[in-house]
């Protein structure tokens, strides 16, 4: 991950900006981009300081206030798909991708595995051989 410029660059940068110096004079002055000047001189003046944002952090999982619901309809119908999970969690209010259905299921150590019967067809040398005509 990239590592923020430091916050007595971003002041001294913005600073001249309010100073009356251009943009793109300021940005050459400091070897920074233009798009970084500017940004950085709008946030003082909005916020009265040009440090950066927090950057990284946890984020929330999204489906941890249906976790009971969701055990209890996997254990149900074990056979539903990620999206048929999607889809109901919707007509419950609760709007999530199919990929956040299946980050919650590998949290939970659920696994969808194939069935056997559902297995392709093997090779015909493994077929039980045809009678012969007579």
């Amino acid at each position: 991950m990239v590592k923020a410029y430091s916050d007595d660059l971003r002041a001294r940068l913005a600073a001249s900006i309010l100073g009356g110096r251009t943009c793109r004079a300021t940005a050459e002055l400091f070897g920074v981009s233009v798009a970084s000047a500017v940004k950085w001189s709008q946030r003082l003046r909005q916020t009265g300081s040009a440090a950066a944002k927090q950057m990284g952090g946890v984020r929330r999982a999204v489906l941890a206030g249906e976790r009971d619901w969701l055990l209890a309809r996997i254990k149900a119908a074990p056979d539903l798909t990620l999206r048929a999970l999607a889809a109901e969690l919707a007509e419950r209010g609760v709007v999530v991708s199919h990929w956040a259905v299946w980050k919650f299921c590998m949290n939970e150590g659920l696994t969808f595995k194939k069935k056997h019967s559902a297995q392709r067809a093997g090779p015909p040398r493994r077929r039980a051989s045809s009678r012969a005509l007579a």
